[in-house]
């Protein structure tokens, strides 16, 4: 699989105030990334950085020129602007063409074309003419998607995608992204609360404190102490029997602690004692329906 961006100890700030610091990670074809940490953690911060919305105040993010020429399709949390925004889903859904259409007053036949191809793709091609506002919250979901990949298929940026959905539209939704990152190749950055459930997705998990606490695979954070610090005893637990981690008789999984003096060990110690510690105090744009969803990358 091809590398589509690296970043290499990277940071971001607001008002000269540290957000994000030191991220080194790669994304290529076909991955499947999930960001958790706690709010203020720095996760939608790094997104922005990534989409080319917020300038590095270190390192450097490098994309490969298959990630410039194609961009990236966001799907942003839903806003009650969004919810409520009065257009038709097939209006909605050719506006991910937007980056492409450029300075001409209309679509293209082929963009109208590729819109419908994604509506058939996402399975809401009976919806086309509807009103987007009036659709369910899991529906809503699909259009945007559907959206966001008439922009690319390359990669998707996902910030909080299930917020506001409820537990049959949540599965549908990791299901169609599954089947997107599995059977199409479509690599997925996602941030996320909902560890219960991106267990299941496979791929690698990057646990955010301003730093990266850990990065690794599913299996590796169910076993690292980074995990036991952030989770709940029971959650843990699930995550354990449903990751294949040994269990001790009490559902708590033998740990595995990194080395004494390691960089882990020493980002755990400093993380359990400033886990109480006040939140970075800066606020973070919500992003509507009228703002692109491809970014031209440098």
């Amino acid at each position: 699989m091809g590398l589509l961006l690296k970043c290499e100890h990277v940071g971001f700030g607001y008002e000269n105030q540290d957000a994000v610091l030191d991220v080194n990670l790669e994304v290529n074809e076909g991955d499947y990334i999930c960001i958790v940490g706690e709010n203020g953690s720095g996760k939608s911060t790094l997104m922005k950085g990534i989409l080319g919305l917020l300038k590095p105040t270190s390192g450097r993010i490098e994309y490969s020129e298959e990630l410039k020429k194609a961009g990236i399709g966001y799907l942003p949390q839903q806003t009650d602007a969004q919810k409520d925004f009065p257009a038709t889903v097939f209006e909605v859904v050719i506006s991910g063409c937007l980056g492409k259409r450029g300075s001409r007053p209309f679509y293209s036949m082929k963009e109208k074309k590729e819109a419908r191809a994604n509506l058939d793709r996402l399975g809401i091609r009976d919806l086309e003419k509807s009103c987007f506002r009036e659709l369910s919250g899991g529906q809503k979901q699909r259009v945007l998607i559907a959206r966001a990949l008439c922009a690319t298929d390359k990669l998707l940026i996902l910030d909080e995608p299930i917020t506001g959905l409820d537990p049959s539209a949540i599965l549908d939704f990791y299901q169609l992204i599954r089947k997107l990152n599995q059977e199409e190749k479509v690599a997925i950055l996602m941030v996320s609360h909902d560890m219960a459930n991106i267990v299941h997705q496979g791929g690698k998990i990057l646990q955010m404190r301003q730093k990266p606490l850990f990065w690794g695979t599913m299996k590796e954070y169910v076993k690292s102490e980074i995990a036991h610090s952030f989770l709940g005893r029971e959650e843990l637990a699930t995550l354990g029997h449903r990751c294949g981690v040994p269990m001790q008789k009490d559902g708590i999984r033998k740990m595995q602690k990194p080395e004494m003096g390691s960089e882990t060990d020493s980002e755990t110690k400093q993380h359990l004692k400033d886990r109480n510690a006040e939140k970075f105090p800066f606020s973070i744009r919500s992003f509507v329906l009228d703002v692109p969803v491809s970014f031209v990358l440098p």
